[in-house]
């Protein structure tokens, strides 16, 4: 098992491959999935990732915290957090 992670460009170079286009374009694609991905997220939309995962953007209230360096509470404002949840597909590739 390795534990390098891909990076950008060694994606688009396999989804480059993959496709048989051109890097170009699969930067393209990389770069156009990406920006409907945050798009959608920020309307407050789901988007599954047909094998991959389920990103969704999930509200969280208004609630106390604490500062562990100085123990002081205060209060933090309601936001959002994005969700990522790996799909059964996903994770049997994991486990295989």
């Amino acid at each position: 098992m390795s534990n390098q992670s891909m990076t950008k460009a060694t994606l688009i170079a396999h989804l480059a491959d993959q496709a048989g286009v051109e890097k170009s374009v699969a930067t393209s694609v990389l770069d156009a999935l990406c920006d409907v991905v945050q798009t959608e997220i920020s309307a407050g939309n789901a988007v599954t990732l047909p094998g991959i995962a389920k990103v969704a953007a999930k509200d969280r209230p208004a609630r106390m915290v604490r500062n562990p360096s100085t123990g002081a509470q205060f209060e933090k404002a309601a936001d959002r957090a994005v969700k990522i949840t790996a799909l059964k597909a996903l994770k049997d590739a994991a486990n295989a």
